[in-house]
């Protein structure tokens, strides 16, 4: 299946370090070679990349790895092609809009026999169950609640009962944001790790590259990173739980009960 990488932080960001580890993967220390994709939010609009190449050899992957585009949320995805053929319109991340705010998913698993009553504005474009996913979850929301952006609590509850929902037809592992908070839901893989003062030294699992955020960074910095497997091999990564919703703010898990 596919991997998610997704990112949040308390100030402006660049993601170079881990996208790099990221990447490898789509070809060369795994398999997820059937396009990719990665979506940066400034301020209230989004810069959203994909390609159908793989991302070891796409000339836009290479771009991301050396131009420092710098956000406080970021969604990545490599694909490993389950439903849908390889093409642009089925590569990850989505983007949709809603309460006047882009939102922005990517799905890792697999869905079977979902085939939920689309009634609204979100239809896919693609041929992927992810597309399908987040359309309905963009529509169930805008039933839920209206035209009127609720609460992050109310939000974060159905949220949470939507994906339990989804979930009983496969694995839905998924990363999702409106550029205020970054919603990672896990049903098999997820693990995410926090950066802050005092930062140390990181190492790539995946690729020969280290750096010490000692040096890149100021005290007052904090970077959440969520993934499907740990990126590195000399830090504390916590797992999540199956069937669990984080939402995470400016770089921290917030407390959901």
């Amino acid at each position: 299946m596919c991997q998610l990488l997704g990112m949040n932080c308390n100030v402006p960001t660049d993601i170079i370090f881990s996208f790099t580890g990221f990447a490898t993967r789509a070809g060369i220390t795994d398999h997820h070679s059937d396009g990719w994709g990665i979506a940066f939010f400034e301020g209230s609009g989004v810069r959203h990349f994909v390609d159908y190449q793989a991302a070891t050899s796409s000339p836009v992957a290479q771009l991301i790895k050396q131009c420092p585009i710098k956000s406080q949320h970021v969604i990545a995805h490599i694909r490993k092609a389950t439903q849908g053929r390889v093409s642009l319109a089925n590569c990850h991340p989505f983007v949709r809009e809603l309460w006047g705010r882009y939102w922005v998913f990517a799905h890792n698993g697999d869905l079977k026999n979902f085939q939920p009553i689309l009634n609204g504005p979100y239809r896919p474009v693609g041929t992927t169950d992810s597309e399908l996913a987040f359309c309905y979850l963009m529509q169930a929301l805008r039933e839920r609640f209206g035209d009127v952006l609720p609460p992050l609590a109310a939000l974060t509850a159905a949220l949470q009962e939507l994906m339990d929902y989804i979930s009983g037809h496969g694995a839905f592992n998924v990363l999702l944001s409106d550029g205020s908070a970054l919603f990672a839901h896990c049903s098999t893989n997820l693990y995410y790790v926090v950066r802050q003062y005092p930062f140390a030294s990181a190492k790539l699992s995946d690729e020969d590259l280290s750096v010490d955020f000692s040096q890149v960074t100021t005290p007052d910095d904090r970077v959440a990173v969520i993934v499907t497997q740990p990126l590195t091999d000399n830090e504390t990564w916590t797992q999540f739980a199956p069937g669990e919703l984080k939402v995470f703010v400016d770089g921290l898990p917030q407390e959901t009960s």
